[in-house]
């Protein structure tokens, strides 16, 4: 019967976990001790406790152990940008004649649209080419159909316009022409009544009252 692995998790009652982070912490420090013995190799170790207090084991310097690793990290950092940098850049290369190869066959597709370099072209080919013409045509046609209707919609519209304003200017004329017959009857009838009230004689006479009524009855 095979046992299931039992998980690993943190160990909840502060006085158990302590003493067993003593323990390994002790036993992770003897190996590193025999691992740098036995082996030669350089070996450094750094732990802090729950608490915040450190352990450390060091097989020759902790100060130039700790360099060396810093030395290493940059240039494994180096290798790696170089080997991002060198992807990139075939990457690139790739895209590059990719874009190549398409604007080349749009450039033969263009030549071939305006009736050049089609020696080498099939059948099928040249029967595909002219069903795309002629759906260009059509296209085309659509949408001169379309702006010769909205220029048609916008010359009604200026037509109405113009009708408008044409419209207005009758009724103002006609409104001017009433208005200034008016005036001109008003004037003639002022006219006609100064004249009709004008009855007071107006000639200078001199000389005795006696000669001025026979005067009078002569008239």
């Amino acid at each position: 019967m095979v046992r299931g692995k039992t998980q690993m998790r943190r160990i909840e009652n502060a006085t158990s976990r302590q003493v067993t982070f003593s323990k390994r912490r002790n036993g992770l420090l003897k190996k590193a001790f025999e691992l740098s013995v036995l082996c030669d190799a350089e070996v450094a170790l750094i732990i802090f406790s729950p608490r915040g207090k450190l352990c450390e084991f060091a097989s020759s310097s902790m100060e130039e152990t700790i360099e060396r690793y810093r030395n290493h990290s940059k240039e494994v950092q180096t290798d790696n940008s170089s080997s991002v940098e060198d992807a990139q850049w075939q990457h690139l290369k790739h895209e590059t004649a990719s874009m190549a190869k398409k604007i080349e066959d749009l450039e033969i597709a263009k030549r071939k649209l305006l009736g050049e370099g089609l020696g080498s072209s099939t059948i099928d080919e040249l029967q595909e080419l002219e069903q795309q013409l002629e759906r260009s045509v059509s296209i085309i046609r659509a949408r001169k159909m379309q702006v010769y209707n909205e220029q048609i919609e916008e010359l009604k519209a200026k037509e109405r316009f113009l009708a408008s304003q044409n419209a207005m200017l009758v009724s103002k004329c006609l409104v001017l022409q009433t208005n200034g017959k008016l005036d001109e009857q008003r004037a003639m009838l002022q006219i006609t009544e100064c004249v009709e009230s004008s009855d007071v004689e107006t000639d200078l006479f001199i000389g005795l009252p006696e000669k001025r009524m026979n005067k009078e009855r002569q008239k």
